[in-house]
């Protein structure tokens, strides 16, 4: 399973896990990833999926910081809101992944899970991500 896979599985997990407060997560990675054992789920998605769970309210008032004042977080789509965190996690603790590889990881989750608009927020909102950082 390469990176790019493993986002989208963290995505669905993440995405399940929102739905259902009570899901146990061990339980969604062997849904989404339609496995019979949980030794079977790669490091790479438990990194993402717990890293966001641990980081979410410091990575949701960093996603408030970067928008709009007409914007607040509880008005972004519930897709778009994971692909920012999971991107942002990204970009922020683990260390071997260029930001411009993040950054279309996050547009190609985009395509997948969002729309056009939603791309383009995306884009703008991670875009602004990267120049506060430089």
């Amino acid at each position: 399973m390469n990176r790019h896979q493993i986002r989208k599985s963290a995505f669905q997990t993440l995405f399940a896990q929102l739905a259902n407060d009570d899901a146990d997560v061990a339980e969604l990675y062997t849904e989404v990833l339609a496995i019979d054992h949980e030794n079977e789920v790669p490091e790479y998605l438990v990194t993402l999926v717990e890293g966001v769970n641990e980081h979410r309210e410091e990575l949701n008032e960093q996603i408030q910081g970067l928008l709009s004042s007409k914007w607040t977080v509880k008005r972004i789509a519930k897709s778009d809101l994971i692909i920012l965190q999971i991107a942002l996690f990204e970009l922020q603790f683990v260390d071997d992944i260029p930001s411009a590889v993040v950054i279309n990881e996050a547009l190609e989750l985009a395509e997948s899970f969002s729309d056009d608009t939603s791309k383009k927020f995306i884009n703008g909102v991670l875009g602004s991500f990267e120049k506060q950082v430089d």
